[in-house]
Formats: structure tokens, sequence, C-alpha cells
């Protein structure tokens, strides 16, 4: 098999193209989408991650990456404004080594084709995953309608091997059958009633909070919370593999597992 040659590509060519490919500018979101630190000039090898922890940045340094990109990043609403503690040392990290830090998160979870919705239902061969209308962004709910009934342990049992972990939370009635699914991976446990109030026999997502529980219990829909880092693990690895393809750059997915 004949090794790709691995390209130069300019930094600012690559933050204009994820600009377009990923339609940050029309979505509001609860950070900045695109480049959060800047790096060097030019990008040959990149770093895919979930989450820009202080891991992910060392392992990016020893394997020599000129940018890190990532589905969590930095500077949140809310978030603390000093640079000190843990927020030092990630940028410190970043900095001394010229690392350029690109993070999408609302953008990447949407995206029809690389998304984390879109990539989950194509990690579970959901057949034509179809937006949930009327949630903005358009694409944070998906559902699909299975070919035939399973029950809520086969379910349960495909969403365990294919993520290969345990669920974080399952509440369901033994004997309960699943049609329709919808699903928002990470944080989107939230979104429980716009499932049921869409006729959904499950909803999927990555936490759970104490009303969900109640939530599934009244209105009759099963619900599992199957890890926020595991559920997002897929949109970012499909971006970078993206990028490796048209750019021909050097793309190395790094997965520091989360147990949240």
């Amino acid at each position: 098999m004949l090794k790709r040659e691995v390209k130069l590509v300019e930094r600012e060519q690559l933050e204009a193209y994820l600009r377009q490919f990923l339609a940050t500018d029309k979505i509001s979101d609860y950070c900045p989408n695109g480049l959060q630190v800047e790096g060097r000039d030019q990008i040959q090898k990149i770093v895919t991650g979930v989450t820009a922890c202080q891991e992910l940045l060392e392992r990016a340094v020893m394997v020599d990456a000129d940018a890190v990109l990532v589905h969590h990043g930095y500077f949140w609403k809310g978030e603390p404004q000093p640079v000190k503690g843990m927020k030092k040392r990630r940028l410190q990290t970043l900095l001394r080594h010229d690392l350029n830090l690109f993070a999408y998160h609302l953008p990447l979870d949407v995206h029809p084709r690389l998304g984390n919705n879109a990539q989950l239902a194509r990690l579970m061969d959901w057949p034509d995953p179809s937006v949930l209308s009327e949630i903005e962004p358009e694409g944070v709910v998906m559902y699909t309608e299975l070919s035939h009934d399973e029950t809520v342990e086969q379910v349960a049992t495909q969403l365990e091997t294919r993520l290969g972990r345990s669920l974080v939370c399952a509440v369901h009635e033994p004997a309960q059958k699943i049609r329709r699914i919808a699903w928002c991976t990470g944080g989107g446990q939230g979104f429980i009633d716009a499932a049921a109030q869409a006729d959904c026999d499950l909803f999927i997502t990555g936490e759970v909070s104490e009303p969900t529980v109640h939530s599934a219990r009244e209105q009759g829909i099963a619900f599992f919370a199957a890890g926020h880092h595991a559920t997002e693990r897929y949109g970012i690895q499909a971006l970078g593999e993206h990028l490796a393809e048209k750019f021909g750059l050097d793309h190395q997915f790094i997965d520091v597992d989360s147990p949240a």
C-alpha cells in the first residue's frame, strides 16, 4: 500500500475552509467556534480529540502536531476570565509549543454528514436519520424509524457494544418495544420532552439530570444516557479524516477517556 504524501496547508486557509464547511457564522453558540489559540502559520499534522484537556495537549506535543482540533474548547460563556491555574497551564502549553487550537461545538454536533449526531447514526446503522423539526439549531436532535420493533434490551446491548462502554443510566419498562428513536449526543437530556411529543419510543443522549427520569417515566418514553464523551468521539474523528483527505494532512485521533 502506497503511503500518501503529507502536505502543508496555511493556517488561514484551513481556518477559512472550516468556517465555510461547518457554517460557523450561522450558528449561535456558548463559545467561539474556530481558531481559539493561534500557533504556527503552516500546518502539516493535526491531532483531534473530544476535549482540549491538558493530557490531549501534551500528547499532541509528543507527536509533533501543528494543530489540535476539538469539540470542547475554551472560553465558554460564564467561564472565569482570569488566566491562572488549569487555564494558565493549558494556554501555556499551546503557546510554548506554537500549537494552533481549533474548536467546534454546536457546528460539529449538527453537521449533516460529519456531525456527532450523524456519526452516531452511522455507528449504529440507523436507517434514514432525519432532523427533529422546530428545534434550533437544525440537526441538534435527530430521529430514525427502525424497520421492525426491537426490545429495549436489544437496543441497549447494541449501543453498549458499538460505544464500548456501559450505559450511564437507563429508564424503561422491561417489555417496552422500540421502533422510533430520537437522539442528541452530549448533554442533550433537556430535549427528552420534544422527543416524547414527537411520539418517539426511545431518547438517547450523553448525560442525565434528575428531572429526566421523571419525564421518561411519566411520558412513557424509554431513555438512555450513554455518556457525553462516548457519544461525541465520532464527529471530531470524521472531521479530522475529512481534512486529511482534502488537504493531504497527517491526522491522528487521540482518545483521552472520560467516564462522564
